[in-house]
């Protein structure tokens, strides 16, 4: 048995041990030769009659990512080519073979009649983790904090289909499997062994030996369902507790997906039908399904963004060839919601913090910020006090800008104002070395006009956040004319260190994710001008993919915010580079009638000290003229909003902001949560095709205004109907 992926060897009373350290890997991932290697161990602990049973472990820090997502997007490829040659159906045959060739594996382990055993140490997810709901016994690790299971290819527009959607569903009650399959969270260890998910907890150093030790005692080579007389633990389908369960389910899931999403109406589709039958034919059930979302648009584009891509740009495929900085003590000027926030990750990720404002209350109050963030992670037991005590200790709350001289990064977060923040500039300067970078945490002011204030342009960076900063992934990186780059290499490393996504983008007001959202946000203003029912806004909008409506998100980012930003657009770039409409629904909301947003508990909604948010009843009253609802083409409604950011986003790589298609389309998903079925705000241009997607804003530019008029750009693509991804290859990395 010749093996490069796993170690093999048997101890002296006969147990076998598999570990899994795949060469030239930080992770362990299934490939074909993986499983090819998985499935002839499988083959020989049953050949050799001298081996009892076999316990599968890990040689790396973490169990393993699951499978290998790049290679199931091959599948789809090879597909398209065995169509042209074979046909369509016997294409199809091959196809099917091909997708549940996981799930055959693992039902093989689980039916060879000897025991199998699994020691889970670190992440172990997706394929992996249907890998050990295969085997016999699952134990994990009792004291690694940082130990995981789930099953998250929902996530990636995918289900569990290696036989996890089967097995959870057999393991624990149907609304219980449903939740955890649907959310594809991650679980801690104590978690999944309540949940009935594993078997039993040990200590690290221990994991491979009471694996053993279960298999020495005669542990049982037979799976629960396999027994006879299994019985279901939430009793069958068509049952007073079924009908309980499936029903509501089924409601649930078009409320939050609108049906946009094939994965989740699969999966849900696969536990009901699965339920009620006999556990082989409940996986091929599973295996048809799988292969039907694997062929789906949604799939191939959620895979290629959320996955590939997103993967791509963690490794740090943007950042500049640059020594790797060491970061360890930062400074943040400005302890308001933002700054408190950036404070809080850069902390987390065990940075020291000087957290420098106005005066020691003003600083304290963000330090405070910080500690109410832990000690809720503290309520929900995602940490301790002693984590809490260790957190706060870094952070270093002062008025005084001396306390920043030695940091090796400064991140100014302060008001949205050209001449406060030169003002800071020049105090920051002060205090730091010359080799200390500089960023701006600045959400639409170009880079190139705050780095005017900058004795250092070189060292002077962009580094936005999103809110709230211990929630949002995405940071974009931002490069102005005169950076350099150790600025952005530094910018990169970072947040790399506080577990968030960057994308790099070209000086420019607005940037990219400000400039694409702020076009949504806008269309939900104009909607309610022209007499759209402001819930039918809210709505349709959801309907369409965004995960909050327009009114709710400027709720959020507040309504003086989205005034000034007009205010300041006007004053640079004239009165036509605002819509009258949006100015005067603003002006009213804002001066009339007081409302600033969620902060102030007045805006678009109201937010009562008790009870839910709801659309301000006021809101009819600055509507010149009211709808039919019955009269408004909903289609139409939809196309708006993801027309108008998606256009923008097109803009945005006419004028040089964005270079690397990647990173229109992870940014759209993570900044400011596009559509995520259709892969990002370009990939949703691509999957319509330019041509198509041109005539259509035609369409939207004739009915509804010169905003909707395709650029110079997309005209050129159109006439060959060229997609963004085959016009424009991966960038080099940053120069």
């Amino acid at each position: 048995m010749e093996l490069v992926n796993f170690r093999f060897d048997v101890d002296a009373d006969g147990i076998a041990l598999a570990i899994w350290d795949m060469p030239d890997r930080s992770m362990n991932v299934f490939t074909p030769t993986a499983m090819e290697e998985l499935g002839g161990i499988v083959d020989h602990v049953v050949a050799d009659t001298a081996i009892k049973g076999c316990v599968i472990a890990s040689g790396k820090e973490s169990f393993s990512g699951g499978a290998d997502l790049t290679m199931l997007e091959g599948l789809g490829r090879r597909y398209e080519a065995a169509r042209h040659e074979i046909g369509e159906e016997k294409a199809m045959e091959v196809f099917f073979a091909d997708s549940r060739a996981l799930s055959q594996l693992f039902r093989r382990l689980e039916t060879c009649g000897k025991p199998f055993a699994i020691a889970i140490d670190g992440i172990c997810v997706g394929g992996a983790f249907e890998l050990a709901l295969a085997c016999h016994y699952r134990i994990g690790a009792a004291d690694n904090d940082k130990a995981r299971v789930g099953l998250p290819e929902i996530k990636v527009g995918l289900f569990p289909g290696g036989g996890g959607t089967i097995r959870v569903s057999r393991l624990m009650k149907p609304d219980q499997a449903l939740q955890m399959l649907l959310k594809g969270e991650q679980l801690r260890m104590a978690q999944a062994q309540k949940m009935g998910l594993i078997h039993a907890l040990a200590p690290r150093g221990e994991l491979v030996a009471r694996a053993k030790d279960w298999i020495r005692v005669g542990g049982s080579p037979i799976a629960p369902w396999d027994v006879d007389g299994f019985r279901l633990p939430g009793g069958p389908v068509y049952s007073k507790a079924g009908t309980m369960v499936f029903p509501p389910a089924n409601a649930i899931y078009r409320r939050e997906t609108y049906d946009n999403y094939p994965a989740a109406r699969a999966l849900l589709q696969t536990v009901y039908e699965g339920l009620q039958l006999p556990f082989d034919t409940a996986l091929r059930v599973e295996s048809r399904y799988f292969a039907h979302v694997l062929r789906s648009r949604e799939a191939g584009a959620m895979i290629r963004t959320l996955f590939v891509s997103m993967q791509d740009l963690n490794k740090g495929a943007r950042r500049p060839a640059a020594p790797k900085a060491g970061l360890k003590r930062i400074g943040v000027v400005g302890a308001g919601f933002m700054g408190a926030g950036i404070a809080y990750v850069a902390a987390l990720a065990g940075l020291d913090v000087v957290l420098v404002d106005r005066d020691q209350e003003a600083a304290d109050k963000g330090r405070a910020h910080s500690e109410s963030l832990i000690t809720g992670q503290i309520r929900k037991g995602r940490a301790t006090t002693a984590e809490r005590d260790a957190l706060l200790a870094r952070i270093t709350a002062t008025p005084d800008y001396g306390a920043l001289a030695g940091v090796d990064l400064v991140i100014e977060a302060v008001f949205e104002d050209r001449g406060v923040k030169a003002e800071v500039i020049a105090k920051v300067e002060a205090a730091i070395g010359p080799d200390t970078i500089f960023a701006s945490n600045t959400s639409t002011l170009p880079i190139g006009s705050l780095a005017a204030a900058s004795n250092n342009p070189a060292r002077f960076v962009g580094i936005h956040f999103f809110s709230p900063v211990e929630k949002m992934l995405l940071v974009e990186v931002i490069k102005g004319a005169n950076t350099g780059d150790g600025a952005i290499a530094t910018a990169f490393d970072f947040v790399r260190l506080i577990r968030k996504t960057p994308i790099l983008v070209n000086d420019g007001r607005g940037f990219f994710a400000n400039r694409c959202v702020l076009n949504y946000i806008r269309e939900g203003h104009l909607m309610l001008g022209e007499g759209v029912p402001p819930a039918m806004i809210e709505n349709v909008a959801r309907a369409a993919g965004m995960p909050v409506g327009p009114l709710s998100l400027n709720d959020e980012i507040a309504i003086d915010l989205a005034w000034k930003i007009l205010q300041a657009a006007k004053k640079d770039l004239g009165p036509d580079a605002v819509d009258p409409a949006q100015e005067r629904l603003l002006d009213a909301m804002l001066h009339q009638h007081g409302r600033l947003g969620r902060k102030n508990a007045k805006g678009f909604y109201d937010y009562p000290a008790v009870g839910a948010k709801r659309l301000w009843p006021g809101l009819a009253e600055l509507q010149p003229a009211k709808l039919d609802p019955d009269t408004i083409d909903i289609p139409t409604l939809k196309h708006r909003f993801l027309v108008t950011q998606a256009l923008e986003a097109a803009r945005t790589v006419e004028d040089g902001i964005i270079t690397d298609m990647r990173e229109a389309d992870v940014g759209s998903i993570l900044g400011f949560g596009f559509a995520p079925f259709t892969g990002g705000a370009l990939s949703y241009i691509d999957g319509m095709g330019t041509k198509a997607f041109v005539a259509l804003c035609d369409r939207l530019a004739a009915a509804h205004g010169p905003r909707f008029e395709p650029n110079g750009l997309l005209r050129a693509m159109a006439v060959k109907d060229e997609r963004f991804y085959q016009r424009f290859k991966p960038a080099p990395k940053a120069a």
